[in-house]
C-alpha cells in the first residue's frame, strides 16, 4: 500500500465578526461600524496602533484583546502588591516579636530553602533591611498600578469601550443616534 498523501485544509474565511462569546459584545445599535472594519494585516497589538501600510483602525477583536491584556496586567500588578503586603506584615510581626527577645538567643531563619541557625542580633538587622526593601518594591508596584490604570482608562475612552452591566453613556442634547458617527468616532465595544 502506498502512503496516503497529506490532506490540505481549506483556509478559514476571514470575518470581521467577533467570535460568539459571553465576554464581549457589540452594542446593539452599532454592530460593526465603519472604522472598525478589518481584513488585511493585524495591528501591532502591543501598542494599539493601526496596522502598517494603510492606516487602518484596529478591528474590534484586536481592541478587545488589547483591553483584556491591559486588564490582566493590572490584575497581575495588584496581585503582586497584595502578596508583598502580606509578606511585609509577616516581617513586621517577626521584628516586633524579636525586639523583646534577648539578642544572644538562638533563632532559626529559612534562607533559600535551608534552615540556618543564627542569633537574634544577627537576624533582626537583616529582617529590618528586608522590610525596607519590600516597602520600596510595594511603592514601585503601586506607581506602576496607577500608571496601568491610567493607560487602561485612556484606551477605554479612545475606543469607547463599555463593560457589561455598565449604563449606556448619555449623549449630549442635540446629538441624535448618529452623533458619534458624525464626529468621525466609531461605535464602541461592549466588554464583560
Amino acid at each position: 500500500m502506498a502512503p496516503a498523501a497529506p490532506q490540505r485544509r481549506a483556509p478559514l474565511p476571514h470575518t470581521n465578526m467577533a467570535p460568539a462569546s459571553p465576554y464581549f459584545r457589540f452594542p446593539p445599535e452599532g454592530g460593526v461600524a465603519a472604522g472598525w472594519g478589518g481584513g488585511g494585516k493585524m495591528a501591532d497589538s502591543g501598542k494599539g496602533r493601526p496596522a502598517a501600510g494603510g492606516g487602518k483602525a484596529p478591528t474590534a477583536e484586536q481592541v478587545v484583546a488589547r483591553f483584556n491584556r491591559l486588564r490582566q496586567e493590572q490584575r497581575g500588578l495588584a496581585s503582586k502588591a497584595a502578596e508583598l503586603e502580606l509578606e511585609l506584615n509577616e516581617h513586621s510581626l517577626v521584628i516586633e516579636t524579636l525586639r523583646d527577645v534577648d539578642p544572644t538567643r538562638k533563632c532559626y531563619r529559612m534562607v533559600g530553602g535551608i534552615l540556618v541557625e543564627r542569633t537574634v542580633k544577627e537576624v533582626l538587622p537583616a529582617l529590618e533591611s528586608n522590610k525596607e526593601q519590600i516597602s520600596k518594591i510595594i511603592a514601585t508596584l503601586n506607581q506602576q498600578l496607577q500608571a496601568k490604570g491610567r493607560e487602561l482608562n485612556e484606551f477605554r475612552e479612545q475606543h469607547q469601550i463599555r463593560l457589561v452591566g455598565e449604563d449606556e453613556p448619555r449623549q449630549p442634547p442635540g446629538d441624535g443616534a448618529g452623533g458619534a458617527a458624525a464626529k468621525g468616532g466609531s461605535a464602541g465595544v461592549l466588554v464583560s
